[in-house]
């Protein structure tokens, strides 16, 4: 079964990847098949899950998935939210990111730094599917004072897992896939596809 996953973020790639190693599905990146991003037009989630599976499918004629995800924290009104990817301009890197996030809470008490990672995943049979599966996940926490952990990529360096003290920066990889919003939000995308085995492959 293959599907192409519409992202170019390597991290994304890399995580997908992982998470869905045993279940018989294969996932090729849209950048194999030449197809670039699509504008994330969308005010939510789920709308800029769609359009990125959407322009992958109907470039590819196969079946796509995307996820769209992103940090909400309380104390900005659950910014920066389906901008958290160039939350610090479109240029932007990571570590930018951080960088003003960080900045935005210099003057937040940490148990006003509240927040959660947000993923909705879209998949669509063909690139005229009018009734996408969508899933999503979340994962509560709080934004970390300084960035802390080589692992991960986005915002991990600076999550920090309630209750936990670390970040997700800081645990092992598999335990960040099970506990993660992605995770979450492929385990029951997997669960949503599963009676449909026969088709997932096809791209009709």
């Amino acid at each position: 079964m293959k599907i192409v996953l519409a992202t170019s973020n390597p991290g994304k790639v890399r995580e997908l990847s992982r998470l869905l190693e045993g279940t018989g599905i294969q996932v090729m990146p849209q950048s194999d098949f030449g197809v670039a991003d699509a504008d994330e037009t969308g005010l939510s989630f789920v709308e800029n899950a769609i359009l990125k599976a959407r322009n992958a499918a109907t470039h590819t004629g196969l079946p796509a998935m995307a996820d769209d995800s992103g940090i909400e924290v309380d104390a900005l009104n659950g910014a920066p939210g389906i901008y958290s990817a160039r939350y610090a301009g479109p240029e932007c890197d990571d570590t930018a990111n951080n960088r003003k996030l960080l900045e935005a809470l210099r003057d937040v008490p940490e148990a006003g730094r509240t927040a959660r990672f947000h993923c909705v995943i879209a998949y669509l049979r063909h690139g005229e599917d009018p009734a996408p599966i969508i899933t999503e996940g979340v994962l509560e926490g709080r934004v970390a004072l300084a960035p802390r952990g080589e692992g991960g990529f986005g915002y991990d360096v600076i999550f920090e897992l309630p209750g936990r003290g670390v970040t997700t920066a800081e645990i092992d990889p598999e335990e960040k896939n099970r506990i993660s919003h992605r995770g979450q939000a492929l385990a029951r995308m997997l669960a949503r596809l599963a009676p449909r085995k026969g088709e997932v492959g096809t791209g009709k």
